[in-house]
C-alpha cells in the first residue's frame, strides 16, 4: 500500500525507528524538571496558601498530586515507548482511526491555552527586563503586547526547528534553572534573616485556617494539581516514543516529576515569605519580585532563567502534543510545523491575559474544568490498552482504514459514549449545586466513570484481545515493538 495515499500517515506520526530511541533516563529526568521549573510551578503553591493553606499543607497536596498523575503518566507511556507511536496515533486503538480526533483536539485545545499562558508569562518577564534596561522604552502603552508577541515568536521558531531542539534545551537548560532557582532562594532568605525566619513567616500567612476549611480547600486543590499535569499525561507518548527501554522513561519520569514540582514549589513559598519580610509585601509573581531588584545584572540574570524555564516548558507541554493532534486530522495536509503554528495563533485567540489574571479562577475553574475532559479520556485509554487489550496493538493496523481499528466508519462509538458519559458526571456540578463534590473531584470521576463504562461496553467485541494483525503489502517505516524486559 503506498503511504502517500494513506490519509492516515504522514512522517510526523510514523512508528519511531528503534536506531532513532535516544532518549535515556536522564533525558526523561531531565525533561520533567526542565517542565516544572516554571512559573506556574512557582505560583501553584501561592494559589493554594491564598486560598487558606498553610506551606506545609500546600507542599504535601502538591506532591500527593503529583505522586497520583504519575500513575497514569508512566501507564500511558508504555504504549509510546513499546510500539514507537504518539498520542494521537495510540488513541486510534480505543476510538477508532477517525473518533481518535475527538480526545486529540479536545487534548489540543487544552495545550492551546496553556500556551497562550505561557506566552503571556514570558511577555512579561521580558517586559520587567525591559523595565529594568530601558525603563523610557517600557513606559510605551504597547511595550508589553511588543513584548507578548516577541516571546511568541521565539516559541514558533523553536518549534520550526523540531524535536531535537526541545530535547537539547532539556538537557542545557535544566541544571542551570535549578541552580538559578536555588540562588534565588539562598539570597533572599539570607536578606530575609534565614531560612528558619523565612518559613516561620511563611506560617503566619493563614494561622486562622481550620482543619474544617482545610479539608474543603483540599479536594479541589488536589484535583486542580493532578489536571496540572492532565494534558501531558494523555501525550506522554509523544515523548516516550524516542525511549531506549521502557526502564528509562519510568524510572526518568519517577525521579525527574514529583520530586522537581514539589522542590520549585518550595523555592516558590521561601523566596514569596522572604519577599514580605525583605519588601513588607508577599509578592508571588517571580517576574515581579525580579524586577524590585536594583541590581540590573542580578535581575537580568534571574529573568533569562525564567524566559528560559517558561520556553522550555512551553514547547515541550504545550506545543509538541498539539503539533501532533492537528497533525492527525488530516496528516497529508498538516505537518508537526503546521500544527505548532495552528497552536499558535489559536494560543492567542484564548486571550490567556484573562485566564491568567484571577488565582481563583486559574486553579477553580481552568484547572479543575478542564481536568474534567482529560480524566475520562485517560480513562478509556489506560482501559483499552492494559485491560481490553493487554498491552498488545496491531502498529501498522493504526495507520489503516477498515483495519483492525476501524469500527464503525473509523468511530468507536462505545468510546464516544463511555466519554460523553465521564464528561458529564465530572461537570455536572457545575449546574448543580448539590452534586458540586463530583466537580471538585473531576478528574478522578470522569476517569474511573469513562474507564468502567468503556470496558463494560467492549465486553461484546470479540476480536478486542488477540486481533488478528491486517496483512499488508508494504509495513510503515519503523514500525516495530520494543522487545526485551519491560516492554
Amino acid at each position: 500500500m503506498s503511504q502517500q495515499a494513506n490519509s492516515l500517515y504522514n512522517e510526523d506520526l510514523a512508528p519511531i525507528p528503534f536506531a532513532e530511541r535516544s532518549w535515556g533516563i536522564y533525558n526523561y529526568a531531565s525533561l520533567w524538571v526542565a517542565m516544572s521549573v516554571c512559573i506556574p510551578t512557582y505560583m501553584l503553591a501561592s494559589g493554594l496558601i491564598a486560598n487558606g493553606m498553610s506551606w506545609k499543607q500546600a507542599l504535601g497536596t502538591i506532591f500527593l498530586g503529583n505522586l497520583i498523575v504519575l500513575v497514569p503518566m508512566i501507564l500511558n507511556a508504555h504504549a509510546g515507548a513499546k510500539y514507537g507511536i504518539p498520542f494521537p496515533v495510540y488513541v486510534r486503538a480505543s476510538f477508532g482511526v477517525r473518533g481518535a480526533n475527538i480526545p486529540a483536539v479536545l487534548r489540543a485545545l487544552v495545550a492551546c491555552g496553556w500556551f497562550g499562558i505561557q506566552c503571556w508569562i514570558g511577555g512579561q518577564a521580558i517586559y520587567s527586563m525591559l523595565r529594568v534596561l530601558a525603563p523610557g522604552l517600557a513606559a510605551s502603552q504597547s511595550a508589553v503586547w511588543v513584548c507578548f508577541f516577541a516571546f511568541w515568536l521565539v516559541n514558533m521558531a523553536v518549534v520550526w526547528k523540531g524535536i531535537e531542539i526541545i530535547r537539547w534545551l532539556q538537557v542545557v537548560s535544566a541544571p542551570f534553572m535549578l541552580i538559578v532557582g536555588l540562588l534565588l532562594l539562598f539570597w533572599m532568605t539570607g536578606k530575609a534573616g534565614g531560612l528558619s525566619a523565612t518559613l516561620a513567616n511563611a506560617s503566619s500567612f493563614h494561622e486562622g485556617a481550620t482543619k474544617t476549611s482545610f479539608w474543603k480547600i483540599f479536594v479541589p486543590s488536589l484535583t486542580a494539581i493532578v489536571g496540572f499535569w492532565a494534558t501531558v499525561a494523555l501525550n506522554i507518548p509523544d515523548f516516550t516514543r524516542y525511549a531506549k527501554s521502557q526502564q528509562a522513561q519510568m524510572i526518568g519520569q519517577a525521579i525527574g516529576l514529583p520530586p522537581a514540582m514539589t522542590l520549585y514549589s518550595f523555592i516558590g513559598i521561601a523566596v514569596t515569605s522572604a519577599s514580605s519580610i525583605v519588601f513588607g509585601v508577599a509578592i508571588w509573581d517571580p517576574v515581579v519580585l525580579l524586577g524590585r531588584f536594583h541590581q540590573p545584572v542580578v535581575a537580568c540574570i534571574g529573568l533569562v532563567a525564567l524566559l528560559l524555564a517558561t520556553l522550555n516548558t512551553n514547547v515541550a507541554a504545550n506545543v509538541v502534543s498539539p503539533s501532533n493532534d492537528f497533525a492527525n486530522l488530516n496528516p497529508r495536509l498538516i505537518s508537526f510545523r503546521t500544527g505548532g503554528l495552528i497552536t499558535g495563533v489559536l494560543g492567542i485567540l484564548c486571550m490567556p491575559w484573562k485566564l491568567a489574571a484571577d488565582p481563583a479562577r486559574y486553579i477553580n475553574g481552568w484547572l479543575v474544568g478542564y481536568s474534567g475532559l482529560l480524566g475520562p479520556i485517560a480513562g478509556i485509554m489506560i482501559a483499552d490498552y492494559f485491560v481490553v487489550r493487554d498491552r498488545e496493538l496491531d502498529p501498522d493496523g493504526l495507520y489503516l482504514r477498515g483495519g483492525p481499528y476501524e469500527y464503525s466508519d473509523g468511530f468507536n462509538i462505545r468510546a464516544v459514549v463511555a466519554l460523553a458519559a465521564g464528561i458529564i458526571v465530572a461537570l455536572i456540578g457545575v449546574g448543580v449545586p448539590r452534586l458540586r463534590w463530583l466537580y471538585d473531584y473531576a478528574w478522578f470521576v470522569g476517569f474511573f466513570v469513562s474507564g468502567g463504562l468503556y470496558c463494560l461496553l467492549m465486553t461484546s467485541i470479540t476480536t478486542a484481545k488477540g486481533s488478528t494483525p491486517l496483512v499488508v503489502e508494504t509495513s510503515l517505516p519503523g514500525a516495530g515493538v520494543l522487545e526485551g524486559e519491560g516492554a
